[in-house]
């Protein structure tokens, strides 16, 4: 992904979407990008799930000093329960790093060509690992291999900030957010909408 393709999809949210476009123009522009480190992106993921960015980056940076930067699979499942516990994870958390280092080890979630396959494929190998469901399957998508596509509609910031902005009484659900990127002819640049709607957040 380049520059290039994040500025069409800017011009195509804006001329489609006049709240998208007042949201774009007083933002920084999207910096999405294809990044590597798929393990520790995982790993991430579940530490960070139903936290603040505060606590989960505490917490993260308390586990991944613990395995000196490098938490190899190997090393995860081999650590007792009770030290990963030590260092902020919950007793779910502990089983759902585990049980993704043990399918790593198996092979059973591989990312040999994991760019090469669709969105639905990515989807129906990451959430066979116990802790990860569609939601954090669409923050990899987006945030790790910067997939322009995406529509999290499980994510509570995307839907606070559609009320938000789009001035609904109450928070939308899931169906109510699809229909709107229809409406607003979001695609095929769901997730910089989502971006932008992420950041028009900080300014509220």
């Amino acid at each position: 992904m380049n520059n290039k393709e994040i500025i069409k999809g800017i011009q195509h949210l804006s001329k489609n979407d006049l709240i998208l476009a007042e949201i774009i123009a007083k933002a920084p522009l999207c910096n999405l990008s294809q990044g590597k480190g798929y393990y520790k992106a995982l790993l991430r993921s579940i530490i960070g799930q139903q936290l603040s960015i505060v606590v989960a980056e505490a917490i993260s940076k308390r586990f991944f000093s613990f395995f000196d930067g490098k938490p190899l699979p190997e090393k995860i499942i081999t650590t007792p329960d009770e030290q990963l516990r030590k260092l902020g994870l919950s007793a779910a958390k502990t089983k759902y790093v585990k049980d993704l280092s043990e399918k790593i080890i198996s092979k059973e979630v591989a990312f040999r060509n994991i760019s090469k396959k669709t969105d639905d494929e990515i989807i129906a190998i990451l959430t066979r690992v116990k802790g990860i469901g569609e939601w954090t399957a669409h923050m990899f998508l987006i945030f790790t291999l910067g997939r322009l596509n995406v529509l999290p509609v499980l994510d509570l910031g995307i839907k606070k900030s559609v009320m938000l902005n789009y001035k609904m009484k109450t928070m939308p659900d899931n169906a109510k957010i699809e229909k709107l990127a229809r409406k607003k002819n979001w695609s095929p640049y769901c997730s910089i909408a989502c971006w932008y709607l992420w950041h028009s957040l900080d300014n509220k």
